[in-house]
C-alpha cells in the first residue's frame, strides 16, 4: 500500500461540502462512461489472458525485442512502467520506443533492431496519428517488411474499433486490439495501450492492474480523502500557485515524471464552463540531481509553486557506501558505513522538510515498493487527482481541442506542398 503525507486540508464545512460533490461528480463519470479508464483495472485482466496466450502460440519463437510505435498516450505510461521496473530483471524483453519523428533518433533506434528477433506494435487511439504512422511507414521500407505476406505475425496493432488503423489491421490480417471507445490516450496505460507491450515484454500485468483496483477500491469506500483535499487545495489556490512539481526521487522514475506532465498539462489546461482560460503547470524533476538546479528556484524564488516529493522505501538492490581514508575527503565521510538508497532517501526526506519550513505547500508520496502493484496504486491516484481536479475547475479532463487546431495546420501545409485538396 502507498503511504501518503500531506499536511494541508480543508476542514471547513464548506470545503467538505465542496469535497462530497466532487466525489459525487466522479461517481456519476464512472457510473455514466463518461470516461471508461475508472473500470480497466476490473475489465481488463482478460486481456491480459489472451496476449499471454498468443505471446504463446502466435507470436515468433525469437523475438526479443518489442518495437513500439505510438506516441503521447500511446506510449508515455508503458515507457514509464519499463522505466520504473526494468533495472535487475534480465527476464524481461526489450521495449524499444519509436515516438518522435526526429530522424536521428529513429535512425539510431532502427540501427539497434535485428529484423527477425523484433515485434513491431502499432499504437494509435485515433488510428491516424501522423507521427505513428509516419514511423510506420518507414519501418516497412527499412526492414523490407511484407505486410501482406511472411511478416504479418510480427506486426500487432492497438486502436480504436473502427478506426483506419484497425481497418489497416483487419484488411492485411494482422493481430489487434482494441482500446475502449471512452478511454482517452493519457488514461489508456492500464488498457490495451499499456497492457499489451508490458505483457508481452514480461511484467507481472495483472498484478499493475490488482494495485489500481486496490486503490479504487479505497477511494469509492471514502478512505482516500486525502486525494479530494489536495485537488481542492490545488485548484482553490490556482492563481497563488499555478505550478505543481513532482520531485520524484529516483532516476527509474524519470518517466514517470513525463507521464504525469502529459496528463496533468493536456487534461487540465483549458477553457472552462464559464470561458475561462484555466489550468495548472506541471514540472517534472528528478533527485537527488535537479536538488542541484532547480531546487533553489522551489525554495527562495517566486512562492508559486506546490511540490509533490516521490520516494521509493526498496528499490530491491543497493550499493554500499564504504569506510574509505581518503585524504581531504573526510568533511563526506558522515554516510560511511550506509547505502546509496539509504543516502537517496535520506535526501528526500531532508529536501521536504527544508522546502516546507520555506512554506511552500508540500505532499509526500510514499512507494513501500517499486513492483507492479505499488505502480499500479500510484498511476490510479494520479489518475483520479486528474479527474477530481478538473471537476473542480470546472474544465473536461477528456479532450484536447487545443491540440487539433495544430494538426489541422499541419495538415493543410502538407496539402499545399502537395497540390492536394483532400
Amino acid at each position: 500500500m502507498i503511504e501518503f503525507r500531506m499536511p494541508w486540508r480543508n476542514e471547513s464545512e464548506e470545503g467538505y461540502r465542496r469535497i462530497a460533490m466532487v466525489r459525487d461528480r466522479l461517481q456519476w463519470e464512472k457510473e455514466q462512461g463518461i470516461s471508461g479508464y475508472y473500470h480497466l483495472p476490473e475489465t481488463e485482466e482478460g486481456l491480459i489472458g489472451r496476449v499471454e496466450s498468443l505471446a504463446r502460440d502466435g507470436l515468433p519463437r525469437e523475438v526479443e525485442t518489442l518495437a513500439v510505435i505510438g506516441i503521447g498516450g500511446s506510449s508515455l505510461g508503458a515507457k514509464a512502467i519499463d522505466r520504473a521496473l526494468r533495472v535487475g530483471r534480465p527476464d524481461i524483453k526489450e521495449l524499444l520506443f519509436l515516438e518522435n519523428t526526429d530522424p536521428l533518433d529513429i535512425a539510431e533506434k532502427f540501427a539497434r533492431i535485428d529484423r527477425e528477433r523484433t515485434l513491431f506494435l502499432l499504437i494509435s487511439k485515433s488510428g491516424g496519428t501522423i507521427e505513428t504512422l509516419s514511423i510506420f511507414r518507414a519501418a516497412v521500407a527499412h526492414f523490407d517488411l511484407k505486410i501482406a505476406g511472411r511478416d504479418r505475425r510480427r506486426i500487432w496493432v492497438v486502436t480504436d474499433e473502427g478506426s483506419p488503423l484497425w481497418s489497416f489491421a483487419r484488411h492485411y490480417d494482422l493481430e489487434h486490439f482494441a482500446v475502449p471507445s471512452n478511454v482517452g490516450g493519457r488514461f489508456s496505460v492500464l488498457s490495451a495501450v499499456g497492457l499489451v507491450p508490458l505483457t508481452l515484454a514480461g511484467y507481472d500485468t495483472r498484478s499493475l492492474l490488482k494495485g489500481a483496483a486496490a486503490y479504487g477500491r479505497r477511494f469509492w469506500s471514502d478512505l482516500e480523502d486525502l486525494l479530494l483535499h489536495k485537488a481542492l487545495f490545488l485548484a482553490e489556490h490556482r492563481e497563488r500557485y499555478p505550478m505543481n512539481v513532482l520531485f520524484a526521487y529516483g532516476s527509474c522514475l524519470e518517466d514517470l515524471s513525463a507521464w504525469y506532465v502529459q496528463l496533468w498539462g493536456e487534461s487540465l489546461g483549458k477553457i472552462s464552463e464559464s470561458g475561462e482560460q484555466r489550468g495548472l503547470t506541471p514540472l517534472g524533476q528528478i533527485g537527488s540531481v535537479d536538488q542541484h538546479s532547480f531546487l533553489q528556484l522551489i525554495v527562495q524564488g517566486p512562492q508559486d509553486k506546490t511540490v509533490t516529493f516521490l520516494k521509493v522505501k526498496e528499490f530491491g538492490r543497493d550499493l554500499p557506501i564504504p569506510a574509505l581514508e581518503l585524504k581531504y575527503l573526510e568533511s563526506s565521510a558522515y554516510v560511511e558505513g550506509s547505502s546509496l538508497g539509504m543516502l537517496l532517501e535520506a535526501e528526500c526526506d531532508a529536501t521536504y522538510e527544508s522546502v516546507r519550513r520555506h512554506g511552500v505547500p508540500t505532499d509526500m508520496i510514499v512507494l513501500d515498493r517499486l513492483d507492479e502493484e505499488h505502480l499500479g496504486e500510484l498511476i490510479y491516484h494520479y489518475e483520479l487527482l486528474t479527474s477530481a481536479t478538473a471537476a473542480i475547475l470546472e474544465v473536461d479532463p477528456y479532450d484536447q481541442p487545443g491540440v487539433e487546431e495544430g494538426k489541422q495546420i499541419l495538415k493543410e501545409r502538407f496539402r499545399q506542398i502537395s497540390g492536394t485538396k483532400d
